[in-house]
């Protein structure tokens, strides 16, 4: 390999003095076209930053950047933008607030409206606890069947939103607790095994006939208050329907008998303290229309 600068004798350009095997390299200017536009590069950044945010100081809060002589942010564009669609839904929001929701179900342009906020709402508040497609889990309610504790109404939906379940800060919440007859000596250990077959025979899954026998005479002594007499539970009071196949904490003979040992109370926020009013009619209309609104 050579360095040693030499002029082409074909192109009369010097070479750079790079030589591989016999072959230079000839050092041609670039092209006038690169030039300029390289100059003109040059120059729209210099005027880029003028106009726009670009240069970053110190100052005694932080860093902050120069805001540029047009003022433009993306952040701001974003804002303006976000803006414009409140504007634009409030006019909405405004008819579902003054609206009674029976009404708004009604009217096709309101309830698409609404059916939107609801689901945005119930993703950022409701999906930790009931799941992203409401299918609900363990100890929180399936939002897609007809199987419904405090009821399945548009107003019912409504209420249960706005009030909670068992939630102490709210005087309106939906109340009834659940004894822990075990714990609270209200039944004995063989008695709750015996309502607890009781209650499996209503699905045709009892294993003990005689058992089940007892545990009838159990349960219409301490559980048909809530349940009712026919075991199908009382929406006013919350009580599950203990006759169908859907099970909240399951229906197995040991959660069952767990369930009658301890008690299940479950809680549920109010969203009336932390939502817009028709903010939570936004949400009710979305839950009821999930396929197991009434």
């Amino acid at each position: 390999m050579s360095t040693q600068k030499h002029t082409d004798e074909v192109s009369g350009v010097e070479t750079t003095g790079h030589e591989w095997d016999g072959i230079r390299e000839l050092n041609n200017p670039l092209p006038k076209w690169w030039i300029y536009t390289f100059y003109v590069c040059i120059l729209w950044s210099l005027a880029y930053w003028v106009v726009f945010p670009a240069w970053p100081y110190f100052t005694g809060g932080g860093w902050k950047h120069t805001a540029g002589s047009f003022g433009y942010t993306q952040r701001g564009e974003v804002s303006t933008e976000l803006q414009k669609v409140a504007e634009g839904r409030a006019v909405f929001l405004k008819q579902i607030e003054a609206m009674p929701i029976e009404d708004i179900a009604k009217n096709e342009n309101l309830m698409e409206v609404a059916l939107a906020g609801g689901r945005a709402t119930f993703a950022d508040n409701c999906a930790p606890c009931h799941g992203s497609g409401a299918a609900g889990g363990n100890g929180f309610p399936n939002l897609n069947d007809d199987d419904w504790l405090w009821g399945g109404t548009l107003s019912d939906i409504q209420t249960t939103l706005t009030h909670g379940i068992r939630w102490e800060a709210d005087a309106d919440t939906r109340q009834n607790m659940m004894p822990r007859f075990l714990d609270d000596s209200m039944l004995k250990a063989d008695q709750v095994n015996d309502v607890a077959e009781y209650v499996l025979s209503l699905n045709n899954k009892a294993d003990d006939a005689a058992a089940a026998k007892r545990g009838a005479e159990v349960f219409a002594a301490n559980c048909v208050a809530c349940h009712g007499a026919d075991a199908k539970g009382n929406q006013q009071l919350g009580a599950p329907n203990l006759t169908d196949a859907i099970w909240l904490y399951g229906g197995d003979k040991a959660t069952i008998v767990q369930t009658v040992s301890h008690g299940r109370n479950g809680v549920m926020p109010a969203w009336g303290t932390r939502l817009s009013g028709s903010t939570i009619k936004e949400l009710a209309l979305y839950v009821h229309s999930l396929g197991g609104g009434k």
